[in-house]
């Protein structure tokens, strides 16, 4: 059976070359494109099931080419995977709070970036689980209906802010969350509040969660996610 398919946006060759090469490898549909205009073409003729998209392009840039997609109702949920320069966590940050799913730094380890689009795969064929649905995850158990936490059948005592911030995070294991992203979630967009709060309710949540605390995994510079 033919695995999906997937859409390299890069305008080096070389590096084009060595991605569909690898992805084919894998058992991947794998097509190219060198610009970001030719991106959007190639979308809509043919609907990957996946983009590897790269950040700098020539002309239409690639966090130009996200907005566009995420804002087309036939294309918002096509599953994006930015490929970036270390080091630009400005545009990291843009992307995903754009709707990208997850990011890959140059010079890239190919079984990271492999490991990163199964991940995304998945992810987006399982939809999360119901935010107020139970859920069992490592050693934490969480029922929204109960406000509850169990670490190791323990229960863990938590404030309304670290519940929701805890619940957020463990229904998507492994998606990056900006602290943008995860104030509005969690407060609302008009909610006055810093973005430098969540780390201080990151440090008390993973201290209240003991041994489970270190699920919640920092991303530098970008924000937080729950370990797979």
């Amino acid at each position: 059976m033919a695995k999906e398919s997937i859409l390299v946006v890069e305008d080096e060759d070389d590096i084009r070359e060595l991605l569909r090469y690898n992805l084919a490898k894998e058992g991947y549909q794998v097509t190219g494109s060198a610009s970001g205009e030719e991106a959007l073409r190639a979308v809509k003729a043919a609907r990957p099931d996946l983009l590897v998209l790269d950040l700098m392009l020539p002309g239409m840039d690639g966090l130009e080419v996200c907005r566009s997609l995420k804002q087309d109702p036939l294309t918002r949920d096509l599953p994006i995977v930015m490929l970036t320069a270390k080091g630009e966590e400005a545009d990291i940050v843009a992307g995903l709070e754009l709707g990208a799913d997850d990011y890959v730094t140059k010079p890239f380890s190919l079984r990271v970036l492999l490991a990163r689009l199964r991940a995304v795969l998945r992810r987006r064929s399982t939809p999360p689980p119901s935010e107020t649905a139970p859920l069992t995850i490592h050693e934490l158990m969480i029922h929204p209906g109960r406000h509850e936490v169990l670490v190791q059948g323990r229960p863990v005592d938590l404030t309304a802010t670290e519940f929701r911030l805890l619940n957020l995070l463990a229904r998507r294991p492994g998606w990056v969350f900006t602290r943008s992203q995860i104030v509005n979630e969690i407060h609302g967009v008009d909610y006055s509040v810093t973005e430098r709060a969540v780390d201080v309710q990151m440090v008390s949540l993973r201290k209240k969660l003991g041994p489970c605390g270190k699920y919640l995994e920092t991303v530098r510079g970008i924000g937080y996610r729950f370990k797979e």
